[in-house]
């Protein structure tokens, strides 16, 4: 597999420098996957501006470290502006994966995600019955 890695605090960017997620490559894929997830890192920004196609092991793979990432409340982020490859990522029906068309706003996803966790996604921790007795002012 031919690919870069860029590691930051938030992510890693990896330049996949191959024209088919197939063969042996997911596998390798998957491998450096989790040795990042070791390290610590749990979104994963993936640039596939040159891949045109994607077997059934490459589509298992993406579902598995798209399902990693989410379990550790991370992103995984396809960058792609090829509209064919993005029917193709599409009808493989992977649950909230994320594509996106540049680097910058596949960062831009990252950090509101971590923004998202860090705030706990609009959960205030109250319950209806923390407002019993509570009726709403008419003044200003």
């Amino acid at each position: 597999m031919n690919y870069k890695l860029e590691k930051k605090e938030q992510y890693v960017y990896i330049d996949l420098e191959e024209t088919a997620f197939a063969d042996d490559i997911p596998a390798n894929f998957e491998d450096t996957a989790r040795s990042l997830f070791r390290e610590g890192y749990h979104s994963l920004i993936v640039n596939m501006q040159t891949v045109k196609s994607v077997d059934a092991a490459g589509t298992t793979i993406l579902k598995k470290v798209n399902r990693l990432c989410a379990n550790d409340l991370g992103l995984l982020v396809v960058v792609t502006k090829d509209d064919d490859f993005i029917d193709l990522l599409e009808s493989l029906k992977i649950a909230d994966l994320n594509i996106l068309p540049t680097k910058e706003e596949a960062i831009d996803a990252i950090f509101m995600n971590n923004l998202e966790n860090e705030f706990g996604a609009g959960d205030d921790d109250y319950d209806d019955e923390d407002y019993e007795g509570v009726s709403e002012s008419k003044e200003p």
